[in-house]
Parts: C-alpha cells; sequence; structure tokens
C-alpha cells in the first residue's frame, strides 16, 4: 500500500493538495495524523530549502513518502519582502490582517507601476529516491486596498492583471486553476504520474 504524509496541518493546504494526488496513493496521511512531530523550525535561506526542511523531517520521522509546500511573496519595490518572512511580516504571531496593514503602510504613497509583485509556491518531494521540487508562480502587484471576501492571506490586496480583480475577488475554482500553488500542484502531480508509470 502506498502512502504520502503531507508536511502540514493546515486544513486548508491538505485539502487541496490531497485531492489532486489521491489518484497516486493509497492513503494520504497529514501532521494531524502523527501530532508527535510537533513544530518544524523552517530556518533556511531561500523558499526552496524551508520546503525541504519540512517534508524531510517528515520522511524522517515517518518513513513514508512526505510533499510539503512552502508559499512567499515578493514585492519588487522592497527588494523581495516579505519574502521569508511573507507569514509572520507583521510579527511572529501576526494576523492575516496584520501583514496586509503593514504591507500596505511600507507601500503607502507607491506609484501603482512600482508595485508590482509575485507570489511563489515550491512543493517538495522526499520519498529517499526520487527527491525533487516543483515551482509556481502568480504575477501581479499590490493595491492600495483590499477588495474582495475570498481566499486568505494577501488574496485581497493582489491584484491578477488578467481578470482585473484581487484573489480574493475570484472565484476559487478558478483561482485554484491559476494561482501559484494551483500551478506547482499541476506541475508536482505531473512529475508524480511520470514517476508511477
Amino acid at each position: 500500500m502506498k502512502k504520502i504524509v503531507i508536511a502540514s496541518s493546515n486544513k486548508h493546504k491538505v485539502s487541496e493538495i490531497s485531492i489532486n494526488i489521491q489518484p497516486f496513493f493509497d492513503t494520504v496521511l497529514s501532521f494531524s495524523d502523527f501530532p508527535e512531530i510537533g513544530e518544524i523550525i523552517e530556518d533556511g535561506t531561500t523558499i526552496e530549502e524551508n520546503s525541504f526542511i519540512k517534508s524531510r523531517a517528515s520522511f524522517k520521522y515517518t518513513g513514508l513518502a512526505s510533499v510539503a509546500d512552502d508559499t512567499i511573496l515578493e514585492v519588487d519595490y522592497l527588494n523581495g519582502d516579505p519574502g521569508l518572512f511573507t507569514a509572520r511580516y507583521a510579527g511572529e504571531h501576526a494576523t492575516y490582517r496584520q501583514n496586509m496593514d503593514m504591507l500596505l503602510k511600507n507601500l503607502n504613497g507607491v506609484e501603482r507601476k512600482m508595485r508590482k509583485a509575485r507570489f511563489r509556491t515550491v512543493i517538495s518531494y522526499v520519498d529517499g529516491i526520487n527527491d525533487f521540487h516543483v515551482e509556481g508562480v502568480l504575477k501581479g502587484e499590490i493595491l492600495t486596498n483590499k477588495i474582495g471576501k475570498n481566499g486568505f492571506g494577501y488574496d485581497p490586496i493582489f491584484y491578477v492583471e488578467k481578470f482585473d480583480k484581487s484573489l480574493a475577488q475570484i472565484d476559487l475554482s478558478i483561482k485554484n486553476e491559476i494561482s501559484h500553488r494551483g500551478l506547482a500542484i499541476k506541475k508536482f502531480v505531473s512529475k508524480i504520474s511520470e514517476l508511477n508509470k
């Protein structure tokens, strides 16, 4: 029986990833099934390193194939910030709202053409033999205020030109197709299907 562990206890992440990879595995587990693992310190210097820290820790502990994802937001005007601090931009235990407010404050008065940004998601896979990672990127710009009620994180202030909307205004099914995580998951599924041939 082929098993895989999603190295997260975030229900949203686990659900989104598991739906897409279930056809390739008999059992999809997550950190909710291994609460004793505890918190994994992500002290890498790149998004790739942080993703692999989680997937390798999961594989080492469970002995099962493990997958982890990490996402960052990079703003050109801020020299790539929030970057690795995307989830805690306004502090260690910051809320989504506090992170957005901090970003808007740091871009206050900056003209639109200077507000280019991108979301990057890296998904890493470790099974001791076929370790690899893939990346999904969504380009856009940071709005001057929050628009929309869908999504989470920075979605209400991230503008996608193709749809002329913020990520928080885009229907969830469409967002999952075009988002950074959605694109990374597609690449991951393609790679896993090759390995399973």
